[in-house]
């Protein structure tokens, strides 16, 4: 009688993620490891970077499953050199501070018995991707507003600053009061077209910010991007528009675009920051396009997910 391979599992653990989260959860991934009776790995990142080239190596090793603790930037990292890689399946035990990807999954920010359990179901689902001038988005990129308020959260390219979910309501009505926006050319499918911008999100994923529903249409396997783009507002208005968004209701206002699309152009006359996955960059030209079904990825079928039904 043969022995069957059992599956390989790695939880690649961003120890700074969510103010050090990540760290008061690893005794309880280990005894979950133990329960579930699986083959198992827990390493850290050191670095910038280090979570992609961890993933890169356990794929090489053969792990059928990589695991990220931490925040959407750690998952963001993990998920690069897997794009497109159907051997492989990708999850997410969320430790972070806005922790909005774990929404598309159908998971709460964290888990409890019940959700570990879910978890180590093993249902997994294709997702698709996004990509930026090269770089991948797995919740979604933005410009304008939403890139400043990412601005804010960052003392210098790479280092985020310290505090809890309360720094991004500082960050938005600090932003909310003195951004001023920015001419840009849009060109889609549809078109050429220009603008003054106050928001341009393109997603895959619905929720920003820790909780700000800016696509709240958006699914996240049918091969297409969400966009909204709001338009140059006064203050009033800004606040009027936002009050409206943490629900989703935005997407009727007539100042709103909202579309659906594969794949758009942006071009802008000077560099600009924007954030992918929440992760600060700055350009002045944009080329963005889906990747359909880019990921295997555990999810919670019971759970208020955003997925279309397989």
């Amino acid at each position: 009688m043969t022995d069957v391979k059992r599956e390989k599992w790695v939880f690649i653990i961003n120890p700074i993620a969510g103010n050090g989260s990540a760290k008061t959860i690893v005794s309880r991934i280990e005894e979950m490891i133990k329960k579930y009776g699986i083959d198992a790995e827990l390493v850290y990142t050191e670095r910038s970077g280090h979570a992609s080239e961890l993933s890169a190596a356990y794929l090489q090793k053969g792990f059928s499953y990589i695991i990220g603790v931490g925040g959407d930037g750690t998952l963001n990292e993990i998920a690069r050199p897997l794009i497109n890689n159907k051997e492989v399946t990708i999850g997410i035990i969320p430790a972070g501070t806005g922790n909005d990807f774990i929404q598309i999954l159908g998971f709460p920010n964290r888990f409890g018995e019940d959700d570990w359990e879910k978890f180590f179901r093993k249902e997994v689902i294709a997702m698709d991707a996004g990509t930026v001038n090269g770089m991948i988005f797995l919740n979604g990129m933005g410009l304008g507003f939403d890139a400043q308020v990412a601005a804010e959260n960052y003392v210098e390219p790479g280092q985020v600053k310290k505090g809890g979910k309360h720094k991004y309501i500082w960050h938005i009505i600090k932003t909310l009061l003195f951004f001023k926006e920015k001419r840009m050319t849009v060109i889609s499918e549809t078109g050429s077209i220009e603008t003054d911008c106050f928001i341009n999100t393109i997603a895959i994923g619905r929720r920003f910010a820790g909780g700000f529903l800016l696509t709240p249409k958006a699914i996240a396997n049918d091969g297409l991007l969400d966009v909204c783009m709001i338009k140059k507002l006064s203050l009033l208005e800004r606040f009027s528009i936002l009050l409206k968004v943490p629900e989703g209701k935005h997407t009727t206002d007539k100042r709103v675009n909202y579309y659906q699309t594969p794949g758009l152009d942006l071009e802008f006359p000077e560099e600009v920051p924007f954030h992918v996955d929440g992760e600060l960059n700055f350009s002045r030209s944009f080329k963005v396009r889906v990747i359909p079904g880019a990921l295997n990825t555990i999810y919670n079928p019971d759970g208020n997910h955003f997925f279309k039904r397989p």
